[in-house]
């Protein structure tokens, strides 16, 4: 806040104000614009990608080998939470919220967000979030008890009364970190909930929405609904470490177990907040380089509906190991079984959207077929985990780890180089790099499977989870050794990105206003759109407004067949 000097009046405070918020950097920190806004949560999260990536090569690199002394275990630990935390909570959540920001006012007609300066609220609340967990690596008290940040390795000593204690800050920086990143999440929901209700172009009705937007409304539904969970979780455990409160302690009448409760009814539909964004992406993607419409449109948007619904049902099946009733555990392996209906509708329907089409290679394409087949092979092994002897066989082994990478991995970070390839013309005027493209994707296919393909067989040959090291004679040597060489390959189809990156701002390829030849309405305008995004408001008449704009003939061919 400017402050005023002797003889300086108000007016020239004013102008003081409005000169920084005039500079280049000034209009990005100060800016309510839904593109600028977008555009930095994408590249925040991809920056807070690359050190979560560093953070999984470290960890590779320490058990490339038996007995590795890379890592001492304390920072093993730390590592190993942080690179859970930050890919989750700040690479590919932000990343699709940036999205989300840049595309679906552009999608729905908008001229921006229902609530700009909530916008940009919920983007540097984020930033402050993932900058404070980060940050915990300078005072050596990085989080240390894992993503989940399980009781009772999560209490720390507050006195003569504690039974387990950890020392340290480690446990505040995580919980404080994630309220922080809870908070900014739940305004970018209550923000896509409005906009996407309220603020959508006239004759588009709920169910002529691109179904990109339709994943996003309800992502934005399940952040409001399953971050209350988390936040409650939280500041119990704040009062056990900081005021002597034992809500997770035994002992003294506290129940572990609780953390866990409340901490999956908000994990398990964190899964799909991860995912479901993805799935609209894919949505987008298949038809404009199939030439088709998609197939089984309603299908797809309430199947989307439903998996929102039903992850609501399922948390317990994490915890299938820990004792649960007989009627408990039925019924959270029939609720887990249940979920893989709608998502397995998806897949048929992208397929059938495939098949018969005149199909075009190009970059986006292939990456949304890389993220068909490798969330395929997460969700068939995710609906082993339902099976609850088997899942009492390899619970917290590294088939989990396995599961969970094939899901968020070759579901979103494929998915997310997608929309990258996608909608890069769109925001820069610019094509990607094609080549490159293709050696990134072959480099990332190819490295994914070598890195997680070998831990299905780890967690069946018993490794188990969040180990900093193990034997020599254990027979897990060579599976880890090939996995390692995978994440490093991985690492390197990042560096291809990048360079791809660079070099396409600097020398890309015009791309035009429409070079995919799309459909929808975020195609209709510049490339980059200008502030306002549309000169005029466009009217929509059908679930492709911009391909009937293109081809009059055939839209004034179907208003007429209707009547």
């Amino acid at each position: 806040m400017a402050t005023r000097t002797i003889g300086e009046s108000a007016t020239t405070i004013a102008v003081r104000r409005r000169t920084f918020s005039e500079t280049y950097i000034g209009e990005w920190v100060t800016t309510t614009d839904h593109k600028k806004i977008g555009l930095m949560y994408i590249i925040s999260g991809f920056f807070f990608f690359l050190i979560g990536g560093l953070e999984a090569l470290l960890i590779r690199a320490e058990l490339a080998r038996p007995d590795g002394k890379i890592l001492s275990p304390d920072v093993y630990n730390q590592v190993f939470t942080m690179h859970g935390v930050t890919m989750i909570f700040l690479f590919v959540m932000p990343t699709l919220t940036g999205f989300g920001n840049y595309v679906v006012p552009l999608m729905i007609g908008a001229r921006d967000m229902a609530f700009p300066r909530m916008n940009s609220f919920g983007f540097w609340t984020t930033i402050f979030g993932g900058v404070f967990m980060q940050s915990s690596f300078v005072f050596g008290s990085a989080p240390n008890g894992g993503w989940f940040n399980y009781a009772p390795l999560n209490e720390v000593a507050c006195g003569v009364h504690t039974v387990q204690c950890a020392s340290g800050m480690n446990g505040d920086f995580w919980l404080l970190g994630i309220m922080l990143l809870g908070i900014a999440s739940i305004a970018s929901g209550l923000n896509f909930v409005v906009t996407i209700l309220k603020l959508r172009a006239p004759g588009m009705s709920i169910n002529r929405m691109p179904l990109f937007t339709w994943m996003t409304l309800v992502t934005s539904f399940l952040l409001l609904f399953a971050l209350p969970s988390l936040t409650a979780a939280s500041v119990l455990l704040l009062l056990d470490r900081r005021i002597g409160t034992h809500f997770y302690q035994y002992a003294f009448g506290g129940d572990p177990l609780l953390w866990q409760h409340l901490f999956w009814s908000f994990g398990h539909p964190e899964v799909y907040i991860l995912i479901l964004p993805a799935f609209g992406i894919i949505s987008e993607v298949l038809p404009v380089f199939s030439r088709k419409p998609i197939f089984g449109y309603t299908f797809i948007a309430w199947s989307g509906v439903a998996i929102g619904f039903l992850s609501f049902t399922v948390w317990a099946h994490h915890m299938f190991a820990v004792g649960l009733p007989a009627i408990a555990q039925g019924f959270f392996a029939a609720s887990t079984t249940l979920i893989a209906i709608p998502t397995a509708v998806k897949i048929f329907n992208w397929i059938a959207t495939i098949y018969g089409g005149k199909i075009s290679f190009k970059a986006p394409m292939i990456f949304a077929l890389g993220f068909i087949a490798m969330f395929l092979i997460g969700g068939l092994n995710g609906a082993a985990l339902a099976i609850v002897p088997f899942d009492y066989q390899i619970t917290d082994t590294y088939f989990v780890v396995s599961h969970i990478h094939y899901v968020l991995f070759g579901g979103s970070v494929f998915a997310i180089f997608a929309g990258f390839f996608y909608w890069f013309p769109k925001v820069t005027g610019k094509f990607l790099g094609e080549r490159l493209a293709q050696v990134q994707f072959w480099m990332m296919l190819v490295g994914m499977n070598l890195a997680f393909f070998p831990m299905h067989i780890l967690g069946l040959l018993g490794m188990p989870r969040r180990i900093y090291t193990y034997p020599a004679n254990s027979g897990w040597n060579e599976l880890n050794l090939l996995s390692t060489v995978g994440a490093f390959l991985i690492g390197l189809s990042v560096m291809v990105f990048i360079f791809n990156f660079i070099a396409s701002m600097k020398n890309g390829q015009k791309a035009g206003s429409d070079p995919w030849d799309a459909y929808t309405l975020e195609w209709d305008t510049t490339s980059p759109p200008k502030k306002y995004n549309f000169l005029t408001i466009p009217v929509v008449r059908s679930r492709r407004p911009f391909y009937d704009k293109k081809n009059p003939e055939i839209a004034d061919w179907k208003t007429v067949s209707r009547h």
